[in-house]
């Protein structure tokens, strides 16, 4: 049964998140080209929260997957795969090592801010256009505020949860991470 309700959440975050990449990418840009507040992460965030690594990058790989497949653009397959694996790195990493003397919203801005860096360079390399590291300081800026936004959402989703609760759930997964390498 907990595996049923485990794939069932799972589902729900991935389909969320879908939908948010979806309505997300109907709307212009914001300040630079291709710039979006990333939305869709909270959803993959949560999972990182509520159960661990494994399934919070699952939701990255199904929604990006589908992302493309869904708005007909492969290059999200680059783009957003490449940033959302390297932001959710940089997330697990954090929250099963500095959390809790860094905040949910600290992790939150970095794993953001490496989303953005991750994007650009991929960019900047593909386009064989150096000048695109120009945008960087731009980036991080618009990195900084996506992440709040992200950080700020997933807090009031987790809300209702005791701290007690969810600092306990967070110790326990540590010590799951650390035993499985």
């Amino acid at each position: 049964m907990k595996t049923a309700k485990k794939t069932a959440v799972l589902a729900m975050f991935t389909g969320l998140s879908l939908i948010m990449f979806l309505i997300e990418s109907l709307f212009p840009p914001l300040v630079l080209p291709g710039a979006k507040m990333g939305l869709a992460n909270i959803f993959s965030f949560a999972a990182l929260i509520m159960y661990s690594p494994l399934e919070a990058f699952l939701v990255v790989i199904v929604r990006t997957g589908l992302g493309a497949i869904f708005s007909g653009n492969v290059s999200v397959l680059l783009f957003s795969f490449s940033g959302g694996m390297v932001s959710m790195a940089v997330s697990s990493l954090l929250m099963y090592t500095a959390y809790p003397k860094i905040s949910v919203m600290a992790v939150s801005i970095t794993a953001a801010v490496a989303h953005n860096v991750t994007q650009n360079a991929v960019f900047a390399l593909m386009s064989g256009s150096l000048l695109m590291f120009g945008y960087m300081p731009y980036l991080i800026l618009l990195g900084i505020l996506a992440g709040a936004i992200v950080g700020g959402a997933t807090m009031l989703i987790f809300k209702g949860i005791p701290q007690n609760v969810f600092l306990k759930a967070i110790d326990e997964k540590k010590k799951k991470f650390k035993e499985n390498g």
